[in-house]
């Protein structure tokens, strides 16, 4: 993948028992969490829009008239977890704090669970997350 090419990187938490089918589900709501952090309301005079806010020639824009890369990787704790999700919103990438709310696996209690990071180009997402093992 060359650098100017774009990609989101979803991560999931290890160090709490999910079964597959919550992970997959969690690293799901982090991917569309994190292209929605990018889209604004407006009201107009005679109905409401929704528009995704991203410069022409940046990395969404790449990423979504491209192959829609996502690279699943994994962390050990919460706290590994939250502090990625700060430097990729420091870097000004798009970004989703995923935290479940403990209905179905959890015992009721809010958990977070994933963190969605981009579309942003390769070599901005990989300076936060190039050192995570592959899920």
């Amino acid at each position: 993948m060359s650098n100017y090419e774009a990609k989101q990187v979803l991560v999931i938490r290890k160090d709490i028992k999910m079964p597959q089918g919550k992970v997959g589900a969690q690293l799901a709501h982090a991917s569309t969490g994190a292209l929605l952090s990018l889209v604004k309301f407006k009201e107009r005079k005679n109905r409401n829009t929704w528009t995704i806010s991203a410069p022409k020639d940046g990395a969404v824009t790449a990423w979504l008239e491209g192959r829609f890369a996502k690279i699943c990787v994994y962390v050990k704790s919460e706290e590994e977890i939250i502090e990625l999700y700060e430097k990729a919103r420091a870097a000004g990438l798009p970004t989703a704090l995923i935290k479940d709310a403990g209905f179905t696996v959890f015992n009721g209690v809010p958990t977070i669970t994933a963190v969605g990071i981009g579309p942003g180009f390769v070599e901005e997402i990989d300076k936060i997350t190039g050192h995570l093992p592959l899920l």
